[in-house]
């Protein structure tokens, strides 16, 4: 067991908001952690667990509805000397030049102008940057502009430094020399750093730098696993322990363990998963192509065709909603329904997934029965966007429309005028 200090702890935080309609909407609950001295976490889970939320309630920038937050050992009221974010967008100000940027959160601390002006050239300087101080966000690339985020968090000189996706933006090859040189400056120790919680939708990224993986799970976040990562830095993707603990991290999220809250029922207020209906084809197509006809290992699945947590994961709850797939211990596996969809021809296709979604899919099964009993074929969708808005926040309702919409569409249960935003039956032929 670990003896090192604990730096920041929360204990049952929880987060509600009210959406527009004025309805309640827990996005964590019960979440309790700790970040110890000398460690680098990672949060990992599926969209919708509640892990940018998370990270804004630890370092101040929002307040729990519920439970508490204490950096050693103070109740955390808001952002507090010692702790800073490093954020996915970069946040510049482009009127600002990069030194100036980076001077900000000194001038908001009273430091004086001498030393704000050195510490800003120290922090240029240790993230590769001394040179570009007069230049403008305008004249860097995306890498460099990122490396002016994290010289501004590093310039406080924080024990605990926040990170939201800070690579995600970034292309392959200049996030991985990012990582690289964070793990540079991490065993250096030429800042006061001591600990870093790091969100991300990568788990490669995850087991590459983190000490412990907190696992979330979605709908609430709740922690629903920890997996330790007891490799030295730096860390060899091809070695079998590396591999060994991805596969441990997509058999959690692909599990359903019998502890888990009861899933929502399907029903028209379903929150469907955002799933372009060319991407789950593109899955299905590659899983039915892999060695193991049929079946595929997730981690290669994700590798092949670069997809993240964020964008692999809705395609495979839309495969598994619609019958066409099986997850099962970190694989996927064709169903019999998947391996006809896969080899009939497309308008075979078609007539399967109208199949599919008729049987599946409520709100997709509603809205062809409302559009074949009026005589005019047709209804707008704000018809359908109220009836959801029973259930979720207008936002929501528009993207699940949109993806009812997309599905329904490629199955040819209806047409859609965008211009005029109106449904329609397709007609029949001849």
């Amino acid at each position: 067991m670990t003896t090192a200090q604990t730096l920041l702890e929360a204990k049952e935080l929880s987060k509600t908001f009210t959406t527009p309609e004025g309805k309640p909407f827990t996005v964590l609950d019960g979440i309790n952690l700790k970040l110890r001295e000398g460690e680098i976490v990672a949060l990992l889970g599926r969209s919708g667990s509640g892990k940018s939320t998370l990270l804004r309630c630890l370092s101040g920038l929002i307040r729990p509805s519920a439970g508490e937050v204490r950096y050693r050992g103070q109740e955390v009221p808001g952002p507090m000397p010692g702790m800073a974010m490093v954020f996915q967008s970069f946040a510049l100000f482009p009127w600002l030049s990069v030194q100036q940027n980076v001077e900000l959160g000194l001038e908001a601390m009273g430091i004086p102008a001498p030393e704000r002006r050195q510490r800003a050239l120290e922090a240029l300087e240790l993230i590769g940057l001394d040179g570009f101080e007069k230049a403008f966000p305008k004249e860097l690339s995306g890498g460099m502009r990122q490396r002016v985020g994290f010289a501004r968090a590093l310039v406080t000189r924080p024990e605990v430094l926040f990170m939201d996706e800070p690579f995600s933006a970034l292309d392959v090859l200049t996030a991985e020399t990012l990582r690289e040189e964070l793990l540079e400056i991490w065993h250096a120790q030429r800042m006061p750093l001591k600990a870093i919680l790091l969100v991300t939708h990568n788990i490669e990224e995850a087991v590459l730098l983190a000490h412990r993986i907190l696992v979330l799970s979605s709908n609430p976040g709740r922690i629903r696993a920890e997996v330790p990562v007891p490799l030295d830095h730096p860390r060899d993707r091809e070695d079998p322990a590396f591999q060994g603990l991805v596969e441990q991290v997509y058999r959690i999220l692909t599990a359903k363990p019998a502890l888990e809250p009861p899933q929502e029922p399907i029903g028209i207020g379903y929150r469907l998963p955002k799933a372009p209906i060319e991407g789950l084809v593109s899955l299905l197509e590659r899983v039915a192509e892999g060695p193991d006809f049929g079946r595929e290992d997730l981690p290669r699945l994700a590798e092949e065709m670069r997809l993240e947590v964020d964008d692999l994961f809705p395609l495979l709850d839309a495969a598994e909603l619609l019958g066409l797939a099986v997850l099962q211990e970190g694989d996927i596996r064709l169903s019999a329904e998947g391996l006809r969809f896969i080899q009939a021809n497309p308008e075979g296709r078609r007539q399967i997934l109208a199949e599919r979604l008729l049987l599946h899919v409520p709100l997709l099964a509603h809205i062809h029965r409302v559009l074949h009993t009026r005589p005019s074929g047709q209804a707008p969708e704000e018809r359908f966007l109220r009836e959801l808005e029973d259930y979720m926040s207008a936002e929501d309702a528009e993207g699940v429309l949109a993806i009812a919409t997309d599905w329904g569409r490629y199955a040819g249960l209806f047409e859609y005028d965008y211009n005029r935003g109106v449904l329609m039956r397709e007609p029949v032929p001849g």
